[in-house]
This record gives structure tokens, C-alpha cells and sequence, in this order.
């Protein structure tokens, strides 16, 4: 077939990326078994991660929660455990038994996050040997949900570069984060572009401002970013929008022209 759409990078890809976070039966997306099966059928192709919402390892059965994510995985979408989960775990000092059962449920990749908690270098690099020596691939989450005041740029590189000396290639920037950043000083946020170490960010988009922000996000930096919690009934939408399609992005697939 030669009519297709223009090509666009594909798995596993270093840009372009579109994370997806798994609420589990929502109506942002309904992602029992079935629900997962149907939108992989539609969108896998499309999707290149997907979270395990913060407690929903331990909320919902660990039969299901197998069959979810054996269903990721023979689709190529690598599914993760969220952040909040490693984060109730330091809080009970239970470390150990919440890895232990990730196994159980087939997950072998997970955030790191402290949106809630707060870990010295010491604890940060202590907690990262534990996870990498258990063979988790770590996913990184920097930022809290509530920040005081907006993150430097300069403090953000030091981050971002310091997980990429551990072998940590995914970086999420956490939403409440990045609109500190965009609200205080706009500039900063299109300068992130200009940084090497860009490729490595995915940006957490807000559901409940979809569609207008991920297609703003997608227009200001290119159809290429790397793009975090996207609620699966959005991900099919988000490729649309990738390629130009949509009212959003003002269907820049077509150029205006008299034919």
C-alpha cells in the first residue's frame, strides 16, 4: 500500500515517546483486561509505556493484574509500577516485600519518585542500588506534587545528568513541576528544548486539560516529545494529533492550498 501518513520513529524509540498510566476501569479509559486488549488491538503501536497508577498493584487482584500486564508485553508496550507505590513502601519501611511483589505480578521496571517523600543523596543513591541490584529498570520521576517554589534549569540538568550517569535513560518531569516552571518564567520552558539532554524528558501532560495542553505541548515542542501520563482513552488521540490530525492542531497534516 503506498497511500500512508508521513513516517514517524518507531519502537523502541528515544523520541516521540507516549507513556500511558493505567487507572485501571476509569473514565479515562476502561483498562480491565479486556479494555487493555481492545485499546492495544487500536493503539499499540502507539504506546510505549504504561503505569501501574500508584497503588492499583495492591488495590486490585494479582490474577488480573498478571494477565495486564502479560497483555503489555506481547504488545510491546513496557508496563511500570508508579512511584507513589515505592513511595507508601519507604513510608512502611517494607522495601523489600514490595519488590519482591512486583516479581510476582511480572513487573520488572518502576518510578522512583518524591512527590511526598524526601531522600538524601545518600538514601537516593542507596535506594537506586537496591532497585538496579534487583534488576528493576528504573524510571524517574523528579518533582513534588505541591512545589513551593519553581525548579531551576540549571538544578533540573544536574538531575537529569546525574540519572544518566546511572544508566537511568527516562526522566519524568512532574506536572505540577513544569507549570511552576511555565508560570514563573515561560522562557525557561522553551529553552528546555535547546538542552541535549531533552530527548531523555518525558512531560507529564494534566487529563483535565486535554486536549488543549498535549496539543499546545505537542505544537511548542515538536511532534517528537516525549509525553507521560496520558490516560488511555487519550492515546490514540495524542498519535492524532503527532501527525497533524485533529481540530486541535488545526489539522496541520493538510496544507492550505487550491487544489
Amino acid at each position: 500500500m503506498t497511500f500512508t501518513l508521513p513516517p514517524r520513529p518507531s519502537k523502541p524509540r528515544e523520541t516521540g515517546i507516549t507513556s500511558i498510566i493505567d487507572f485501571g476501569p476509569d473514565t479515562f479509559g476502561w483498562t480491565g483486561p479486556r479494555g487493555v486488549k481492545d485499546l492495544l488491538d487500536c493503539a499499540a503501536d502507539h504506546i510505549d509505556y504504561a503505569k501501574i497508577y500508584a497503588l492499583n498493584s495492591l488495590l486490585m487482584p494479582a490474577d488480573t493484574l498478571r494477565e495486564i500486564v502479560a497483555l503489555y508485553r506481547d504488545a510491546g508496550v513496557l508496563p511500570y509500577a508508579g512511584g507513589i507505590y515505592l513511595e507508601y513502601a519507604l513510608q512502611e519501611d517494607e522495601v523489600d516485600e514490595a519488590l519482591a511483589h512486583l516479581k510476582t505480578l511480572g513487573l520488572d521496571r518502576m518510578e522512583l519518585s518524591e512527590n511526598y517523600v524526601e531522600l538524601t543523596d545518600e538514601q537516593r543513591t542507596r535506594l537506586l542500588d537496591k532497585l538496579q541490584g534487583a534488576g528493576f529498570e528504573v524510571i524517574y520521576e523528579f518533582g513534588r506534587k505541591n512545589p513551593e517554589e519553581p525548579l531551576p534549569i540549571d538544578e533540573l540538568e544536574e538531575i537529569v545528568l546525574g540519572m544518566l550517569d546511572r544508566d537511568i535513560h527516562h526522566i519524568i518531569f512532574e506536572q505540577s513541576e513544569f507549570d511552576a516552571m511555565e508560570a514563573a518564567n515561560p522562557k525557561a520552558v522553551d529553552d528546555l528544548r535547546q538542552r541535549n539532554w531533552f530527548k531523555q524528558l518525558l512531560i507529564e501532560g494534566d487529563p483535565y486539560r486535554f486536549p488543549k495542553q498535549h496539543a499546545d505541548l505537542i505544537q511548542r515542542f515538536g511532534p517528537e516529545v516525549n509525553l507521560a501520563n496520558i490516560p488511555p482513552g487519550h492515546a490514540l488521540r495524542i498519535a492524532q494529533f503527532r501527525y497533524g490530525i485533529g481540530r486541535a492542531v488545526n489539522y496541520s497534516i493538510i496544507h492550505a492550498r487550491s487544489i
